[in-house]
């Protein structure tokens, strides 16, 4: 019923930037969280920053100061604008949707995206 779509994952050099979309298609009547969220090899998944309808954001706290959440209301759209990236940034990012299918119902469903590679390499 909804789709996922992530784009702008890639190999970037210590203190470079990418920028993350996460697209949203389908069934859908209202978006309220977003997020992304990070998994390294061996670890497990991660928040690394989250904003709701409201514009609220939260950081993971290895991140504040270099990485900027943003949404588009009107392309469903969420976006990860990563500055000043770190080789402990690689990680496969996901993206993470709650949202309302129809205006009936009172409750959130979640999807996932399948996630971009991003690897941060000289």
């Amino acid at each position: 019923q909804v789709q996922l779509v992530e784009s702008g994952g890639g190999l970037v050099q210590p203190g470079g930037s990418l920028r993350l979309s996460c697209a949203a298609s389908g069934s859908i009547f209202s978006i309220n969280f977003m997020g992304w969220y990070r998994q390294a090899p061996g670890k497990e998944r991660e928040l690394v920053a989250r904003i709701t309808s409201g514009i609220s954001t939260t950081y993971a706290d290895s991140v504040k100061g270099r990485f900027t959440i943003s949404r588009d209301n009107a392309k469903n759209t969420v976006y990860l604008q990563m500055n000043s990236l770190k080789p402990e940034d690689t990680a496969v990012y996901y993206c993470r949707i709650h949202l309302r299918h129809t205006k009936y119902v009172d409750y959130d469903t979640i999807y996932w995206g399948k996630g971009t590679l991003v690897t941060v390499s000289s």
